[in-house]
């Protein structure tokens, strides 16, 4: 487990600390989710650090029940008045999600029984799991193309601990992640039949999709990018290379992309790299394959 106790900083730092400092900011190669803080959570952190196992049970068995799926526990962080429980799915779908443990403060008191999940997070998390899943070959034409940039050298993406242990945000690799609208109906009825189902072909998935409810504005491939040398800035070269390419293959996944490119650095308590000096090319002039 990542505990984020044991970089706690000195107390006389603290007192000056404000906004994201460079103290805070840590090259993205070695980032691994560790400093990752949330809100007045140092104590519940604590008591969720001494009660790791039945944490991690719990978790499990909510995900099994209401889900059908298996998880894994990655990571455990105090927030207030709890703790979030970040979790990756065992094999298809694919995704990385979170739970809610409640903690009492006073009582020091792990109360797992009461452990919940925002719905709409997880349903999502598992829908952008289900495109993956039935769109792979495009999927794979969009993780190659990535790939095949970062072997270049000049850039890279997020660890997959990062994604691991402070992810959390459906299906994500180390260069995007998916966000789906709440109006999103293409993929709900591969949604139910999937969770009335877990261990149907993806065959079957993919044959109930409905292609007709598609719109591309309710599904979203966010691609975030860093630059791979420490002290580069990000480059206008790169940045307008990658969107021209995006914007001329058609072999990927429909739906809107948005492209940030940041430099080399990462905000250790918020794992956000975008900057003030990020590239963007986002709303209103998205990237949109129909």
């Amino acid at each position: 487990m990542n505990s984020t106790n044991n970089n706690q900083k000195s107390e006389e730092t603290k007192e000056t600390q404000a906004a994201p400092s460079e103290e805070t900011m840590v090259s993205v190669q070695d980032y691994t989710g560790e400093g990752y803080a949330l809100p007045y959570g140092k104590e519940t952190d604590k008591i969720a650090d001494e009660n790791l196992d039945q944490i991690e049970e719990a978790a499990i068995k909510f995900f099994k029940e209401k889900y059908k799926t298996d998880v894994t526990v990655h990571n455990v962080v105090g927030a207030k008045d709890g703790a979030t429980v970040f979790v990756e799915s065992k094999g298809e779908p694919h995704f990385y999600t979170y739970a809610i443990v409640p903690i009492d403060e006073l009582e020091k008191k792990v109360m797992t029984e009461k452990i919940w999940a925002d719905e709409f997070q997880v349903e999502n998390a598992i829908k952008g799991g289900l495109y993956h899943m039935i769109f792979n070959e495009e999927f794979q034409q969009l993780d190659d193309y990535l790939e095949t940039l970062a072997a270049e050298g000049q850039v890279t993406g997020k660890t997959k601990d990062a994604l691991q242990n402070v992810g959390g945000h459906g299906y994500m690799t180390p260069y995007y992640f998916i966000a789906l609208t709440s109006k999103e109906e293409a993929i709900k009825p591969v949604y139910d039949l999937y969770i009335s189902n877990p261990d149907e072909s993806t065959e079957n998935l993919r044959n109930v999709y409905d292609e007709g409810a598609f719109n591309p504005e309710n599904f979203k491939i966010n691609i975030q990018l860093f630059m791979a040398e420490k002290q580069a800035e990000p480059s206008e070269e790169i940045f307008n290379q990658v969107t021209k390419e995006l914007e001329e293959m058609d072999s990927i996944p429909k739906g809107t992309y948005s492209f940030t490119l940041n430099d080399n650095f990462i905000d250790k308590q918020s794992s956000e790299g975008a900057k003030d000096n990020s590239l963007k090319r986002g709303f209103p002039d998205y990237i949109i394959k129909e």
